[in-house]
């Protein structure tokens, strides 16, 4: 399966005058199709580091998502910067130009059409909400930074360019573990990831008041390899001495 990231642009967020709701929105629309997010960047509104990261992006094998900064305001680049990366000109989309004039008539220009310019080469991505569409090229899907666009936006791609992609959700199982520090267990959790390459162990200590320690320790992935790795982690943890309890999903 390709690899998945996301890039998310605005200043707004670096600087905390918003807050990002893109991240853990995606998150939820993959797993939904057993997906799973591998990288995640954000980027102020800086035309030359946003062509950088895009220039990167890019020349690897990923499937990428951008939120934000596909407006014709002085502070978005997102459209330039992706034409830069490419090396291509920006040029107007007659499908993207129609969609605009078919929603604002004459006030389509001077301005709102500029919205309407893309990489030469790109197609679009419809918006139902205002009929201003955004765009795709070479597995790049770029999106207004706006939730209530961009996320069916993303389902959208999902569904018209990777359905091959989607998968059974993967499936989780933990277990709390108490008066154990991840040191203790290491062992078992290398034994572990050899066991079962295709599952995701992770391991989330914690701290509570009276001093003792928790361990979230468990595994994800595909529900029939779960269940034995998981069995691993119950049998070696029950060997070990430390007390511990099944997390229910």
């Amino acid at each position: 399966m390709q690899r998945i990231g996301l890039i998310i642009v605005g200043d707004e967020i670096l600087s905390g005058k918003r807050a990002d709701k893109h991240l853990s929105k995606v998150i939820e629309i993959l797993s939904a199709r057993g997906m799973r997010l591998h990288w995640a960047h954000y980027v102020g509104d800086d035309r030359a580091a946003i062509t950088e990261l895009l220039r990167r992006t890019f020349s690897a094998d990923d499937v990428v998502f951008s939120c934000g900064g596909i407006g014709a305001t002085p502070d978005d680049h997102t459209r330039q910067a992706a034409a830069a990366a490419l090396g291509l000109p920006l040029v107007r989309h007659p499908e993207a130009v129609a969609a605009i004039e078919a929603r604002f008539g004459a006030e389509a220009y001077p301005n709102r059409v500029l919205m309407a310019e893309f990489p030469e080469g790109a197609t679009i991505v419809p918006n139902t909400v205002n009929n201003v569409a955004a765009f795709s090229i070479r597995d790049h899907h770029f999106f207004p930074g706006f939730p209530q666009m961009a996320w069916p936006m993303l389902d959208w791609v999902l569904e018209t360019h990777y359905p091959d992609l989607r998968r059974e959700p993967d499936v989780e199982r933990a277990m709390l573990v108490r008066d154990a520090g991840e040191s203790q267990l290491l062992a078992l959790m290398n034994e572990n990831v050899l066991r079962f390459p295709r599952v995701q162990l992770f391991s989330l200590p914690s701290f509570v008041a009276d001093g003792s320690r928790r361990l979230e320790l468990g595994v994800r992935g595909p529900r029939a390899e779960v269940e034995r790795a998981f069995e691993h982690l119950r049998a070696g943890v029950a060997a070990s001495g430390f007390p511990f309890e099944p997390i229910e999903p």
